[in-house]
């Protein structure tokens, strides 16, 4: 209920606004493509995506890698989520989505009220939704039709295979995966950077990690990004019955969201909290309560380790591929943008030189404690949930 708003953008079937047990159910389905062993499949074909992209940036000149980070991510959801693979179905999504995804305050009020995208000033949002669905309804009649679909790996197909979705309902997932996995993995990358660049110590040693294949840095690097700087600040939950929360009693009908920025910065549950350092990420596991990048709960972020995986892979080649300048400038300041924290001037890098990638490194391995170990990586990935007992 606390996600209606966006009902006009994602559909009311989307997992995002429904609740209770269809809520429980639209999950259930949607845990497969996002599985660990399904995720570190599709590993490989995230560092090629991210390798194609880095042979496009500019060397001695500084430029907002955030952009970078949107066409890299955007092109890790059509290709492995939905799994589009028509160039001219490609290219009309790469145009559309970035159009949808950069709203301002202005269209989102008519995302939040459907009335107004049938009149003037909204009539272009409503014509991006209406050109977005006609793909996305494409793409779903494809796998509906394909005679290899058990052989795929995207997500879309395994939505189909597993049955139990209209392709009204599938539309609504898809666009929520669009919406949701872009911009937010993208901003964790730029902010990865953008901290790097301002620590030359931990720039270093993230470097020499991501030649020697050591995802446990990579990983630190990653998490650490996403408590010092969280993406998403607002994880709201509508109270259905009245509750008593730190001596105030709060009646159902309002929305509690979680101060995740205090939380994040607390020093008495991380030392120098105002300090961007990978090793306390090394060193211990944070409480699902106090570690809130993905929201928690039974409403956790279903891409929570797809995007974790992701983030690994793309850092790794980023730094395998070009060696970046270290920078003196004052950190970049955050900047609202829809539910977002970004980067106010993009996150600023420059390239010194391009590096000769001559090793092999397998990309992006997942192991869970439960079981189930994909390419030997040496310990749990931290993105997986918490063991019971």
């Amino acid at each position: 209920e606390a996600n209606s708003m966006l009902t006009g953008l994602l559909g009311d079937s989307s997992v995002l606004v429904v609740d209770d047990d269809v809520h429980r159910d639209r999950r259930r389905l949607m845990l497969a493509p996002f599985a660990r062993d399904a995720v570190a499949a599709q590993a490989s074909t995230m560092a090629q995506i991210a390798a194609d992209n880095i042979e496009t940036w500019p060397v001695s000149r500084t430029f907002p890698v955030a952009s970078k980070m949107s066409e890299i991510t955007l092109e890790v959801i059509l290709r492995i989520v939905i799994g589009a693979s028509d160039s001219a179905r490609l290219a009309a999504l790469r145009e559309v989505m970035p159009r949808l995804l950069s709203v301002g305050p202005w269209e989102t009020l008519a995302i939040a009220n459907q009335d107004l995208l049938r009149r003037g000033p909204w009539r272009t949002v409503r014509n991006a939704i209406d050109e977005a669905d006609r793909l996305l309804y494409a793409e779903i009649a494809d796998r509906r039709a394909d005679p290899d679909l058990e052989n795929r790996t995207d997500a879309l197909a395994m939505l189909v295979l597993a049955g139990g979705m209209t392709d009204r309902e599938l539309r609504d997932q898809l666009m929520t995966l669009l919406v949701a996995g872009h911009d937010t993995t993208a901003t964790g990358l730029a902010w990865a950077l953008e901290r790097l660049t301002r620590h030359p110590e931990l720039l270093a040693r993230a470097a020499t990690a991501a030649r020697a294949g050591d995802d446990d840095y990579l990983d630190a690097v990653a998490r650490e990004t996403l408590r010092i700087r969280p993406v998403v600040f607002d994880v709201g939950r509508v109270l259905k019955e009245p509750v008593e929360l730190a001596g105030y009693r709060l009646p159902a009908g309002v929305m509690v969201v979680p101060g995740m920025v205090m939380v994040h910065a607390d020093s008495q549950v991380y030392p120098h909290a105002d300090r961007f350092d990978p090793e306390r990420m090394r060193s211990a596991t944070p409480s699902p309560s106090t570690y809130l990048p993905f929201g928690g709960g039974n409403r956790r972020c279903l891409g929570a380790t797809f995007a974790m995986v992701e983030m690994r892979v793309v850092l790794r080649e980023i730094l395998r591929r070009v060696e970046l300048e270290s920078t003196s400038a004052r950190g970049e300041r955050r900047r609202l943008k829809h539910v977002i924290f970004v980067p106010h001037r993009g996150a600023r890098i420059r390239v010194r030189v391009r590096r000769s990638v001559t090793d092999s490194v397998e990309p992006g391995a997942v192991s869970c404690p439960s079981g189930g170990s994909t390419t030997g990586e040496r310990r749990a990935d931290p993105s997986c949930p918490p063991q019971n007992g």
